[in-house]
């Protein structure tokens, strides 16, 4: 497998320095270029052509979410697709979340979040998933059905999606083999949701401990490591509505 080119677009020296002796102990990625503000960053996309760009929200001239905006335009116009943006931020609320997407960002990383999840991250945005901090997942669970404001103002009329985690075929054959219950449904259907195990119970009039291995069950049809990637694949899938 070839190596995956970085360019890492961070203004705090020390933060770019330690995500860059991260990054380039992992044999499988490459860090080849970096800047410290929004202005060489956009330089830096054009003409090193990354892979994936790990992209600061708070840059000092020009915010993350502005940054993504102008070279999703520039892609548009040269053809030049291949980039993937990954947005690395502390800020969750759903405002700066939702601009993110709708500027045309591919994936969204807490700053908290391990440095080895970083890299889960950056191969999954690499092979064309989106991935999603579980800290904000809820925030695009809740607007999938309903579309990301603002994405009609841009100059591309067709409707934007976020592409979150489809089910593989692998998943797909477990599903035929093992297909949900009803009331595995009944409880996918609360989890996308957000309930909680207990509001679970209180609403479907059965124990704790019963949801708990429902619960276990629909992970372990779904392939899912959690409740969060859970609810995407359902609603990727078609399972939940």
């Amino acid at each position: 497998m070839s190596e995956i080119s970085i360019i890492l677009i961070e203004d705090h020296d020390l933060t770019r320095m330690g995500l860059r002796a991260a990054l380039q102990a992992h044999s499988a990625l490459k860090v080849i270029g970096e800047a410290a503000n929004a202005t060489q960053g956009l330089k830096l996309l054009e003409t090193a052509k990354p892979d994936v760009a790990v992209v600061d929200i708070g840059l000092p001239d020009m915010d993350g979410i502005e940054l993504t905006r102008k070279f999703k335009r520039y892609q548009a116009e040269t053809g030049q697709t291949g980039t993937k943006i990954l947005i690395l931020t502390m800020d969750h609320t759903e405002d700066a979340v939702l601009a993110a997407f709708a500027a045309g960002a591919d994936s969204y990383y807490m700053k908290e979040t391990s440095i080895s999840k970083l890299t889960d991250a950056i191969q999954a945005t690499h092979g064309g998933n989106s991935w999603i901090d579980p800290a904000i997942a809820n925030v695009v669970l809740r607007k999938m059905r309903q579309g990301i404001p603002g994405e009609s103002q841009g100059s591309d009329k067709t409707p934007k999606t976020v592409k979150i985690e489809a089910l593989a075929s692998e998943y797909e054959q477990v599903l035929e083999t093992y297909p949900l219950t009803q009331r595995e449904l009944e409880i996918l259907e609360l989890i996308v949701a957000g309930c909680s195990n207990g509001q679970i119970a209180e609403k479907l009039y059965i124990t704790v401990g019963t949801v708990k291995t429902h619960v276990r069950n629909i992970l372990n049809k779904l392939c899912a490591d959690d409740r969060t990637q859970a609810a995407v694949r359902a609603l990727r899938s078609g399972l939940v509505a």
